[in-house]
């Protein structure tokens, strides 16, 4: 089950869509999602998330259903996890940042994002481990001036999950340490890295692109781990990097220990920003995925605009303004009149460089390659200026 609240920053409508996508983040731990409950409030509920009367609501529905989760659209104070938990029992209380460190737990495949996962793990529960032990500490003889056992097994615990943040920082440092010596090696070849919201089709671009066997799905978070191939265009070669995803309410703990990973973005030469023309919410995604390029430091690169899945793209309904006695027939919609309706449309103007393309139909792909290996051979000249003259030749060639 889900819950939300909508607050006079986030309206009813947003909400939703929000729900939608917590949704979406459920299937894809395999989670069947069967009923979702919100609330209009100022601001969420200090205590409980949600009101006393919309509460009880929930707690009806959990008592007569077969519900083993609920999980909620924000972040959970450990005061709020530690109130709903009694409320609810023996029904596991989840927030949408722990559902997404579960997502990245499950993807993770190589040792360094899974010790990442980890970290984020253990810094998002030190905090809240208030919750483990309160039961303990009412047993009889802790007072003042005593030290109760419930104290005793907190701070124990606490010093394990402190000890272990601490081991997996350090061994992060290694690990990142060995990252920047094999990003420093590849340092005279130019690098792209296509950046974007989840599951917006950047490991099937990726493919295209690199003519590799990359993985791709219709699941968020497909890709955890950076994938980085050698193309060759012209003869010129550069590398091409898959990042992870970025999502609305991206956890700051991940943020932080995927450092190494998102250093494949904040040291490319080019990005290569893709977006899911077909979503409705997809210029928000452009906003979300443009504020955590500042936040990390890297929305200052040439950047490439690619609206991506114009194939199943829908144009907004026009108003009919015709006044004549017959109205013109309506144009048969194709891919070239898509296309060309795009290009004429605002989102041409989103930025210096901007291309429509269907990675997974290959629409317009010659055109994309053209955009980037124009921007690639820019960054390439100026680091060999005498490329050609050293018997390269500027011939098209297939990887």
């Amino acid at each position: 089950m889900l819950v939300a609240v909508s607050t006079q920053k986030q309206t009813t409508g947003k909400t939703k869509e929000y729900l939608d996508e917590l949704a979406f983040l459920a299937t894809t731990l395999g989670v069947e999602t069967i009923q979702k409950f919100t609330q209009n409030l100022e601001r969420a509920d200090i205590k409980t998330y949600v009101g006393k009367g919309k509460l009880e609501e929930i707690n009806t529905f959990v008592t007569a259903n077969p519900v083993d989760m609920i999980i909620f659209d924000d972040d959970l104070s450990p005061s709020q996890v530690r109130n709903l938990e009694v409320v609810f029992k023996d029904i596991k209380v989840l927030d949408r940042s722990l559902l997404i460190l579960d997502i990245f737990a499950m993807r993770a495949k190589t040792a360094q994002s899974k010790l990442q996962v980890e970290l984020a793990q253990y810094q998002y529960m030190y905090p809240r481990l208030t919750r483990l032990w309160t039961h303990l500490s009412r047993q009889s003889g802790a007072g003042v001036g005593m030290r109760g056992p419930g104290e005793t097994e907190l701070e124990t615990d606490r010093r394990i999950v402190k000890d272990r943040i601490a081991f997996l920082q350090e061994k992060l440092e290694k690990v990142d340490r060995q990252s920047m010596t094999r990003r420093k090696e590849r340092d005279r070849l130019v690098r792209v890295a296509i950046v974007g919201y989840t599951n917006v089709g950047k490991s099937t671009l990726m493919q295209g692109l690199s003519k590799s066997d990359v993985f791709a799905e219709n699941k968020l978070f497909a890709t955890v781990d950076s994938t980085v191939r050698k193309v060759n265009m012209e003869n010129v070669p550069f590398l091409l990097t898959d990042t992870v995803g970025f999502i609305r309410k991206l956890p700051t703990t991940l943020i932080e220990s995927f450092k190494s990973t998102l250093d494949e973005v904040r040291e490319a030469d080019i990005l290569v920003h893709v977006v899911d023309i077909s979503h409705e919410s997809f210029e928000e995604h452009i906003e979300v995925v443009n504020k955590t390029l500042v936040d990390i430091g890297a929305a200052d690169k040439p950047t490439i605009l690619v609206f991506n899945k114009i194939d199943v793209y829908k144009p907004a309904p026009q108003e009919d303004t015709w006044e004549g006695e017959e109205k013109p027939a309506e144009e048969e919609i194709t891919p070239e009149s898509t296309l060309s309706q795009l290009k004429k449309s605002y989102l041409a103007h989103k930025a210096d460089q901007v291309v429509f393309i269907s990675a997974w139909k290959k629409e317009n792909m010659e055109e994309l390659r053209n955009v980037l290996f124009a921007l690639v051979k820019q960054k390439h000249f100026a680091i060999y200026p005498n490329w050609l003259d050293l018997g390269y030749s500027a011939v098209q060639t297939e990887e």
